[in-house]
């Protein structure tokens, strides 16, 4: 029977574990030996956490880099057993596809798929097929590679993918009329907002697809999480305007004191790539190692909002992104 979330699915399960949890509360007891997985972004941040929590639990865990960020991936990475570092540029639709093809040439099957990596806070961009770079980036990368990757995940016999949606995807719905700001004013809120929008849908209608396989599918919110370099290109204005930087410019106190560890920003995708609990259960989006409920009401909130969730859009966003890529995925 088909397995349809429309946000009847978004109700917490109970898994024992919350906000202040870590990626290695969330890992304890969980031993990966003999899986392999791939983290996108895997060198920094809440990525370097999921590379280094899931290695430590015996998997063997390939991340992609961008050229540009070789170096640093290298020594980020250092001393970390079970590692493979390749290269990949995400605004690179070619890039992605040779990346998938080194990998399906190595004949293993893939456990965990992790569409970790992330750009926010940007001036407009685009690739070279006039593409937004945030839609490109938190989105429709990931669909491609997911797509290329998709045969080594069958083959896997019980994989998951985990997309890194955000909070963010309360700033907008996805612009389906206008999802490259073509024909209106370019707004990088906006522009993020509706690129996690895409990662809940896509997540949704994925899972929906894929189950059959054996394949599930996760969205995540990490939690607005301190030390990592989502807003290095954010100018002290905009901070402001989102409400996390006072008139001086400094952080609010409040907002300090909310903010997660890294580690803790890991424990809600290292809970869905690896949690029991979920064996059941796919596309939904999670929050606090848990199942997040549905957002109310205006403004910015915890929980997911509905849109993100409507079965119609999901559909329509599929055959959007196989247009847009290029890439024709039939799970």
């Amino acid at each position: 029977m088909k397995q349809i979330n429309n946000g009847t699915l978004q109700k917490p399960i109970g898994s024992g574990f919350g906000a202040t949890s870590t990626a290695g509360d969330v890992i304890k007891g969980i031993d990966l030996t003999g899986k392999t997985a791939i983290v996108t972004g895997g060198y920094s941040g809440i990525g370097l956490e999921t590379t280094k929590t899931l290695a430590a639990a015996g998997a063997t865990v390939i991340v992609p880099a961008r050229p540009i960020e070789k170096a640093k991936a290298q020594e980020n990475l250092a001393g970390i057993a079970n590692i493979e570092l390749e290269e990949i540029d995400l605004m690179d639709y070619v890039s992605v596809n040779r990346f998938a093809e080194r990998f399906l040439a190595s004949g293993r099957p893939l456990h965990l798929l992790v569409n970790n990596a992330g750009i926010m806070f940007v001036p407009l961009r685009r690739d070279s097929r006039g593409i937004e770079s945030q839609l490109v980036t938190n989105y429709l990368a990931p669909f491609q590679l997911t797509a290329k990757l998709w045969g080594a995940l069958k083959k896997a016999n019980g994989a998951r993918v985990v997309n890194v949606s955000s909070q963010g995807h309360q700033f907008a719905p996805l612009d389906f009329d206008d999802p490259n700001f073509e024909n209106r004013e370019y707004e990088t809120l906006s522009g993020y907002g509706q690129s996690k929008t895409a990662v809940n849908l896509f997540t949704l209608e994925l899972d929906n697809r894929a189950k059959a396989f054996g394949v599930r599918a996760y969205s995540v919110h990490p939690g607005n999480t301190a030390g990592t370099d989502l807003a290095k290109e954010a100018s002290v204005e905009l901070l402001q305007q989102i409400g996390l930087l006072d008139d001086e410019g400094n952080m609010i106190p409040e907002v300090a004191a909310s903010l997660k560890t890294i580690p803790q920003g890991a424990a809600t995708t290292i809970w869905c790539a690896t949690s029991p609990l979920l064996n059941d259960i796919g596309g939904v989006y999670c929050e606090d190692a848990d199942i997040a409920e549905l957002a109310s009401g205006e403004g910015v909130s915890a929980g997911v909002k509905p849109y993100s969730l409507d079965e119609a859009s999901a559909k329509r966003l599929w055959k959007l992104s196989e247009e847009m890529t290029g890439v024709t995925f039939h799970p």
